[in-house]
């Protein structure tokens, strides 16, 4: 139980990671080793633990044994950046090799936007190639010469759906990575991707959030927000809202943005990041915070209440479900409306499973 006062876990994630994509000139820091104890797991859980060591070096904490456990995973990941920069250029120009131009996602493009690579670790290798080149570059993953790379294959993106694959491409630029032209989105693509992204995921990850901090301070003069706003209002509304919680809960500075770019957040939605920063892990996230089979359920009527209880959704993630706004409305009908949509595809999916669940019993 929280005393008045005292501040949660999710505040104290949001204390050390404010500012942490910075080489420097930080905020003062109000932490007790204790409250450090408290949090390095979620940190270092959470991916943000080589972010927290960047923030903390030279703080009054810098010393202590969590600090340097938050050291350990800085250096890892500099080690496993170096590794996945390698595996990058082997998949780009083994792609190239037969005419297939990817656009690297996420992940490493982000890591751009530190002033060391390895403050933002990534595990696979998003790459967004043509629709009519996609089955080609999957038979190409799947030979040997790939076998070790981690390639998670797009032939199209659904945080920018409302832009044309054409234009992605046409916009994008290059980036020299171990000696080859790594393809990635556009500076003003590639702020809407995180922002759309934060939200569509409820949220949940911290690191998601120093993302787009990190981009926003460091955007060029001649960012075009035409572009990255795009012309789908609900969007725009959705990257404004990234932007703002950005600025609201991690200290990302706006003043060289629009004026009306900072948006005026509703109070439900900063608790709800907040209240996911306590445990921000992926195990208590859809679908692996779903324990209890739905078809398991239907047939035991006592299981269904906690089977709907697990997937009941947060309001983050059911509001874009259901191309919803960020304000001050009640976020119930938004959360009911994402329960319909999964209800109608799980009616829709019924027979299909019945049948292949029928025929193994045939077979058994």
């Amino acid at each position: 139980m929280k005393l008045r006062g005292q501040k949660t876990r999710g505040h104290l994630v949001s204390s050390i990671l404010t500012g942490s994509w910075r080489d420097s000139d930080f905020p003062p820091l109000e932490l007790s080793e204790l409250q450090l104890d408290e949090v390095t797991p979620l940190l270092y859980g959470s991916g943000a633990g080589a972010l927290g060591w960047w923030r903390l070096r030279s703080s009054h904490l810098g010393k202590t044994a969590s600090t340097e456990l938050l050291h350990q995973a800085y250096r890892l990941l500099t080690l496993q950046s170096a590794i996945h920069e390698e595996k990058i250029a082997k998949v780009f120009k083994l792609l190239r090799e037969s005419s297939i131009e990817p656009i690297l996602i996420k992940g490493r493009a982000a890591a751009e936007l530190y002033p060391d690579r390895a403050l933002r670790p990534y595990g696979d290798i998003d790459l967004l190639v043509r629709p009519s080149q996609f089955q080609v570059a999957l038979e190409i993953l799947a030979q040997p010469g790939a076998k070790d790379c981690w390639v998670d294959l797009h032939k199209d993106l659904d945080e920018l759906d409302d832009r044309s694959l054409d234009k992605l491409f046409e916009r994008s630029r290059l980036l020299s990575v171990k000696g080859e032209k790594i393809r990635v989105l556009s500076l003003e693509d590639h702020l809407a991707l995180l922002a759309i992204h934060l939200l569509k995921h409820g949220a949940w990850r911290p690191l998601w959030l120093c993302d787009v901090g990190a981009a926003i301070e460091s955007l060029p003069a001649d960012f075009d927000w035409s572009v990255c706003l795009g012309e789908n209002s609900k969007r725009v509304g959705w990257i404004k809202t990234a932007i703002s919680l950005s600025q609201n809960l991690l200290g990302a500075r706006v003043e060289n943005l629009p004026s009306d770019i900072p948006v005026l957040l509703p109070t439900w939605l900063v608790e709800s990041v907040l209240r996911h920063w306590e445990q921000p892990f992926a195990i208590n996230q859809p679908p692996m915070s779903h324990p209890l089979p739905i078809f398991t359920a239907l047939r035991k009527p006592g299981m269904f209440v906690e089977a709907l209880r697990q997937r009941w959704p947060n309001p983050i993630l059911a509001t874009t479900s259901v191309n919803g706004k960020f304000n001050n409305v009640p976020r119930l009908p938004y959360q009911l409306g994402n329960c319909l949509i999964r209800t109608g595809r799980l009616l829709l999916n019924l027979p299909r499973v019945f049948s292949s669940r029928k025929g193994s019993l045939s077979h058994g």
